[in-house]
């Protein structure tokens, strides 16, 4: 049987004192459902496995109902095997071996998006920070920061996510979830 290595995302999670997941009790929801060679990265809400059947929608959509049927609420989760992580990051228009981690950030969609939805913003006022658009991702360029970012703070906007699933991981943890779901 030939498993394939994915990432799951869990979006908003263990952050000001709202839904909060163990990642122990992740690593058994992800274990009691069938996945192997379980392991999870900080306490953010990235864990990454083995499955031998399912795609990325019926694997996210199995990891919520279990963490809402275990924990009692609802959480986003995307899942991303890991040749789409490794091809994110292969695609980063920004120089990030010259970058500190905390100065990239890749957004993960659940659903590709184009240009015009976020046609509105106009970057020239927020230079430096810069953004481009991927495969179902967005790249930030942020040199002070997530926290400070003001292009951030307008790409979040409910009106240009609305629809979709999006959750933000900066590149040290981009590339650590590439190497955890190497083959």
């Amino acid at each position: 049987m030939v498993t394939k290595r994915y990432a799951a995302l869990l979006r908003g999670i263990n952050v000001s004192g709202h839904k909060k997941v163990p990642m122990a009790r992740l690593r058994a929801l992800l274990e009691g459902l069938g996945h192997g060679g379980v392991q999870t990265y900080l306490q953010s809400g990235n864990a990454v496995f083995t499955a031998a059947r399912g795609d990325e929608e019926s694997l996210a959509a199995g990891l919520r109902a279990a963490i809402e049927q275990e924990l009692g609420f609802a959480v986003d989760v995307l899942v991303r095997d890991g040749a789409y992580l490794r091809a994110v990051a292969d695609a980063c228009p920004f120089p990030a071996a010259g970058l500190q981690g905390k100065q990239l950030h890749v957004t993960y969609f659940s659903a590709p998006v184009d240009a015009a939805r976020f046609a509105a913003i106009d970057q020239i006022p927020f230079l430096p920070e810069e953004f481009r658009l991927g495969d179902r991702a967005l790249y930030l360029y942020a040199p002070d920061g997530l926290g400070r970012s003001k292009l951030a703070e307008q790409l979040s906007r409910p009106a240009l996510t609305k629809g979709l699933v999006a959750t933000t991981r900066n590149w040290n943890t981009v590339t650590r979830l590439v190497e955890m779901t190497r083959d």
